[in-house]
């Protein structure tokens, strides 16, 4: 990455939310090679454009992102909706991408959250020139937090 992004800065960006907002704790998991999200995980992301333009996506597993949507509209999770769940996701993105952004050279803008089921699985290299992921553990499933940079 051109930009001085590091895991670090993603962990804390992630963890701030998850522990601040939802009284979540995910644990980072260290990486050999690659990690994977399988078939029918969440998927969330925000376009930035401007001084740095690129993408950030946050991907989670189903089970953790019902379990999120519960704790931030506190009700059980049997009475989470999908489409509930899928405003919180974008929510969620929202959030960590809102901190991330605060290290990317200004003026950068954010675009509006998307959110959808990925029917397919994921898998994702640590880092790549212009790639950068960290991803954690949760009891309820794992996380990804991905910083693309377009050139």
């Amino acid at each position: 990455m051109r930009v001085e992004l590091d895991e670090q800065s993603l962990i804390s960006a992630n963890s701030h939310f998850w522990e601040q907002m939802l009284s979540m704790t995910l644990d980072p998991v260290p990486f050999t090679d690659l990690f994977c999200v399988g078939t029918g995980h969440m998927l969330a992301s925000v376009e930035l454009s401007g001084m740095w333009r690129g993408r950030i996506e946050v991907r989670l597993d189903e089970k953790l992102a019902y379990s999120a949507t519960a704790a931030m509209l506190m009700q059980p999770v049997e009475t989470v909706a999908q489409a509930d769940m899928l405003d919180a996701i974008g929510e969620i993105v929202n959030m960590v991408a809102g901190a991330i952004k605060s290290s990317l050279p200004r003026p950068t803008a954010m675009s509006i959250p998307a959110s959808a089921v990925e029917p397919a699985g994921f898998c994702g290299l640590q880092r790549t020139e212009n790639t950068l992921l960290v991803a954690f553990r949760h009891a309820d499933g794992d996380l990804m937090v991905r910083v693309w940079e377009q050139e």
